[in-house]
């Protein structure tokens, strides 16, 4: 076999349907070998090799199995980049391959040769660069491998032309072993019991799940957990739609933009159980004010987490599914029957979730985007996906937007790249085409990939972009209203945007303008009935803020825009 077939039999190998990417020069020979599989390996073209990554990813949050990215050598490389990272930063599994100048000019600034190796290095699980055929199989599987196991992650393999091409006489093993990875899955039991020991104490528990929790598929040992425990559930950003919203005890999404109910319960809590959350800046604020007078449990499957951001009194190694399996069946074990000893906690934090949502709907109003949003939150189904851009757009998503089930809601966190959006929503399509797939996008962050509506045409992938268009970059206009004296600076689009229906129709799509409220339901209903991706602009206001929101550097307890009775402290309140 040719390098190139050895590469495509991997691929079959590891299952995978379908690729993304763009060809060029240095990965013709493995796009030629392609040719041959066209029936087994769907070649999806991409525009720009951001999209591709991010397809990759949209694929993998959507169904849990590593997405592919292909590229060339040089630009195609970098252009896999912000992707790349992205999905390092919100632990995605994907394979990223580019290809590379011959081995014998490697090093030599030969044309389009760039050093993926260095650039991928702090962004990457894993990188590989091959240069011995006979490794191509062996790398690959381990690429996989690693992609996937403990947790997830990009792994990027650099692809030589020589290498491509070369012939190769071994076998392509079954599976392979790395001696030097060994993730632990299975929590410590001494561990677990002295969690529970020290949950059992607490008067003010709070869980925060995070996306490790739908990385594992925990959904059904945590609401086991929560309901045998009675303890309410935050989650973040990325754990949104693991616990279900419509629960007695979900509390929602806390952090810089979070429920006030729910940094309400993280302020004044007395004992965090954090589960597959590494406690980023955008939950904790100053994390010298987090979690001060608390005792802190924290699992998590990867063990460099564990302590970096927040003191932790009670650490575990394992995987989120089998610490919540765990936790309830030793709950189930030490638990005496008697008083549920944090009803008022549960009692004060319902209270205030009720009275935030009656708040909410008083106020919504017009072709603002938290009335927009509720009404979309109607009109969905609970089997529908949306993924985001990045900006307000996302932030008012996270907020108005109810999910019950995990990798429903499929966005950008740790990196917050704007772009990510349409490309992902199309990744999540061809991972899950019997379900609706949604991109609640800004005009600022749509315009980056919006080259990608050619994509859903060309491979007839179709989705919904929801273009919430306020003439601006929405989130920077806002943190300048607030803390920066009003200047806007570098913000305003004015009138400068396309026409997003005419730019639809240009990619032979229809598009459809939204300038009323009145407008917004039958759009989306002509938008859901379409077989192909249809373009919604909504005309929203454009100086409408998302709030709560956190100051920068300041702990939750200095969040502004909330009412009042959300900052009381529990001493207070009883």
């Amino acid at each position: 076999m040719k390098g190139s077939e050895v590469i495509v039999k991997c691929l079959l190998k590891q299952d995978v349907k379908h690729i993304f990417g763009i060809t060029g020069g240095a990965v013709i020979p493995l796009y030629d070998e392609l040719y041959h599989y066209q029936d087994r390996i769907r070649n999806i073209i991409c525009r720009h090799e951001q999209g591709a990554a991010h397809m990759a990813a949209g694929f993998a949050r959507a169904c849990g199995k590593p997405g592919v990215a292909v590229a060339t050598s040089g630009p195609g490389g970098t252009n896999l980049i912000t992707g790349i990272m992205d999905a390092f930063m919100d632990s995605t599994p994907m394979v990223a391959m580019a290809g590379q100048v011959p081995t014998s000019l490697v090093g030599n600034d030969a044309f389009q040769e760039t050093d993926m190796m260095g650039l991928t290095l702090p962004i990457t699980k894993h990188n590989f660069q091959v240069r011995n055929p006979e490794h191509i199989a062996d790398t690959l599987l381990k690429a996989f491998k690693i992609a996937t196991e403990g947790r997830p992650g990009p792994v990027y393999v650099d692809l030589p032309k020589d290498v491509q091409n070369a012939e190769v006489k071994g076998e392509i093993p079954d599976k392979v072993e790395i001696r030097s990875y060994r993730p632990t899955f299975r929590p410590n039991p001494l561990q677990i019991k002295k969690a529970v020991e020290t949950i059992l104490k607490a008067e003010r528990p709070v869980i925060i799940a995070g996306g490790g929790c739908i990385i594992a598929g925990a959904q059904d040992s945590l609401i086991e957990f929560a309901n045998l425990s009675c303890i309410p559930v935050n989650t973040t950003t990325m754990g949104k739609g693991i616990f279900p919203e419509s629960h007695p005890l979900s509390l929602g999404v806390m952090g810089m933009h979070g429920e006030e109910q729910a940094n309400y319960a993280a302020i004044n809590t007395d004992c965090i159980i954090a589960v597959g959350c590494r406690f980023s800046d955008r939950i904790t604020g100053d994390t010298r004010l987090f979690a001060k007078d608390a005792k802190v449990v924290h699992a998590d499957v990867d063990p460099t987490e564990i302590g970096k951001n927040v003191r932790v009194d009670i650490p575990i190694v394992g995987d989120a599914r089998e610490v919540l399996k765990m936790f309830a069946a030793v709950f189930a074990e030490l638990a005496v029957k008697k008083e549920n000893r944090h009803e008022p906690w549960i009692k004060k934090l319902r209270e205030l979730r009720e009275l935030t949502h009656a708040e909410e709907d008083k106020a919504a109003a017009g072709m603002t985007q938290a009335n927009l949003l509720r009404m979309l939150n109607r009109f969905k189904q609970e089997s529908d996906i949306f993924t985001t851009g990045v900006g307000q757009h996302q932030m008012f998503g996270e907020h108005y937007l109810t999910f019950t089930r995990p990798r429903t809601w499929i966005t950008s966190g740790g990196a917050g790249t704007m772009g990510y959006g349409l490309p992902a929503a199309l990744g999540a399509k061809v991972a899950m085409p019997d379900r609706n797939v949604y991109d609640l996008d800004g005009d600022g962050s749509f315009q980056m990939t919006s080259q990608e509506l050619a994509t859903a045409k060309q491979f007839g992938i179709k989705v919904v972009p929801i273009i919430m268009n306020n003439k601006c970059l929405g989130m920077v206009r806002q943190w300048l209203e607030i803390f920066q004296g009003n200047r806007q600076s570098g913000v305003h689009y004015a009138n400068f945007n396309p026409d997003f229906v005419k730019l639809a129709e240009a990619y032979h799509l229809k598009g459809i303008t939204v300038a009323r409220e009145s407008e917004f339901l039958p759009a989306l209903e002509e938008a859901k009935q379409s077989d192909e991706t249809v373009v919604i602009d909504v005309h929203v206001q454009e100086e409408e803020n998302i709030l709560p929101m956190l100051p920068p550097g300041k702990g939750l307890q200095h969040i502004i825009g909330g009412r009042t009775v959300f900052r009381q402290n529990w001493d207070d309140v009883k």
